[in-house]
């Protein structure tokens, strides 16, 4: 049998994360994920800190396992990073995860995730698991090698990461071994594209700027092709070359992070049939 050809690790199954946009009727969306499964509930400068944490809740009432977005821009100062752990923590949240966030102008005094990190540190924040993003393909406003400085620098406070959404399998893995050679020792989430409508995906990717694999897609006529085509695009084989490549080699690989972009049956639905063929 190929290698491609063999199931996807187990990791992606017995560990799912969901990523969700805080929008109305995304609780009702959650009842059809794995029992297993974890959502992370981003957040925008448009919908603000209190949407997220009012979805986290309506989550948290359904018993769901929730991982909220929290973005230092949109923090005003102390009295509202107590406010937002206090009530995170009377939801019995106990995994966050930390980003600089998309608004031009800091709220408060957190202009980066670092920022906030070290506050959420002084305070003594109640949460087992904090999480930072990381960057494989680059990030469209800051150079490589500051990114690996933060990086490094949020090792203190952090005890994850989650890689931006990837298209392609080498990239991530390269940028995993470069990261272990330069003292990140974060163990990862993989960020994939869940089961998305091909012309949207496009667009977000493209919008977003997901480093070489936007590019990629644009300059290559048969990828852009299959993604403007009706129907919706799989991760499955990037998840198998990906499982490969984590098997071959210890990258300290946690499990995998699904951008569902509010297409989040579909999503769990393909994780459900991956479990049933990895289970056969």
């Amino acid at each position: 049998m190929n290698p491609e050809d063999e199931p996807a690790a187990p990791a992606i199954l017995e560990a799912p994360r969901f990523e969700v946009l805080p929008l109305r009727g995304v609780a009702e969306h959650a009842a059809h994920l794995p029992p297993a499964g974890t959502v992370t509930v981003t957040c925008s400068p448009t919908k603000g800190l209190s949407q997220s944490l009012r979805v986290t809740e309506e989550l948290r009432g359904r018993g769901v396992s929730v991982v909220p977005h929290i973005a230092a821009r949109l923090v005003s100062g102390p009295g509202h990073l107590r406010d937002i752990v206090r009530r995170l923590d009377g939801l019995g949240v106990r995994d966050v995860f930390v980003v600089g966030g998309d608004s031009k102008t800091p709220a408060g005094p957190y202009a980066t995730g670092l920022d906030l990190l070290r506050a959420l540190a002084d305070m003594g924040h109640p949460f087992d698991e904090v999480g930072v993003p990381a960057y494989p393909e680059g990030h469209p406003h800051v150079p490589d090698d500051v990114l690996s400085e933060v990086l490094c620098a949020k090792q203190a406070f952090a005890s994850y990461l989650v890689t931006q959404m990837c298209f392609d399998a080498p990239p991530i893995l390269e940028w995993l071994d470069d990261a272990r050679r330069r003292g990140v020792w974060l163990p990862a989430y993989i960020g994939l594209p869940g089961i998305v409508d091909r012309a949207k995906l496009l667009r977000i990717s493209v919008k977003i700027g997901v480093g070489d694999s936007a590019r990629f897609l644009k300059k290559n006529r048969a990828s852009v092709a299959r993604l403007v085509l009706p129907g919706s695009y799989s991760p499955e084989q990037l998840v198998r070359r990906l499982a490969v490549g984590v098997r071959d080699r210890d990258r300290a690989v946690r499990g995998y992070h699904l951008f569902t972009f509010t297409e989040v049956e579909a999503t769990a639905q393909w994780a459900r049939q991956q479990g049933a063929l990895v289970a056969a």
